[in-house]
């Protein structure tokens, strides 16, 4: 798709209502499926994080940026997912963790990031936290600095390809929680992204669906 063609449907995008646990349950493997409703969360006093969910051109053609994080002691070690982060006690809001992680772990400053809208928070009980996700737009081709203690590698996944039903699959794994277990997930660029960034993608995918109709 091209990034102009993208870019057309953005006040759709905006005004588009958000599916929030229907769309996460599409892409969660069952032990999440309780956590989607916030009573079941909520005594758990969760920390709070926000990723970025980062749309640009690169030759011209629509991309999502995901992010291949780094081998380290912790739940969410060589995981792929959005860049973000907890939020920090200087942080204005949400919306700005999301802005100020994404420009450490990848150098995108946030004065090239436009955010158009606020995705539905989602918990991830391994490391009880409560994200949120947000969309951007960047209007220019991006040269990403991954910051290389946190990220191994950038992956830039095209929208035609987030859109094809045939990105999703389903795979067996063993989890910080379970052993052996099917889970759903998409394929990007042959890295299986499953869980919380799955559920995310989810919501995002279905939302971008419905403004293109």
């Amino acid at each position: 798709m091209l990034f102009t063609d993208f870019i057309k449907y953005i006040p759709k995008i905006e005004k588009e209502k958000l599916l929030s646990t229907d769309a996460h349950a599409k892409m969660a493997p069952l032990e999440r499926i309780s956590y989607l409703k916030e009573e079941n969360y909520i005594n758990n006093n969760p920390r709070k994080a926000a990723v970025l969910m980062l749309f640009y051109p690169k030759n011209n053609i629509a991309h999502l940026a995901l992010i291949v994080r780094n081998t380290y002691p912790g739940v969410h070690s060589s995981q792929i997912g959005f860049p973000g982060g907890k939020v920090e006690e200087y942080d204005i809001d949400l919306k700005q963790t999301a802005l100020r992680e994404t420009h450490e772990e990848v150098g995108v400053h946030p004065n090239k990031v436009q955010i158009i809208k606020t995705f539905s928070e989602i918990y991830i009980p391994p490391s009880n936290f409560l994200v949120a996700p947000f969309m951007g737009i960047s209007h220019e081709e991006l040269i990403f600095i991954p910051d290389l203690e946190e990220v191994k590698r950038v992956l830039e996944f095209p929208v035609a390809d987030f859109l094809d039903e045939k990105s999703i699959t389903k795979t067996r794994m063993s989890t910080s929680y379970a052993v052996d277990i099917e889970v759903p997930a998409f394929m990007v660029d042959k890295y299986i992204v499953w869980g919380a960034t799955a559920m995310m993608m989810s919501e995002l995918k279905e939302t971008i669906k419905n403004a293109l109709l």
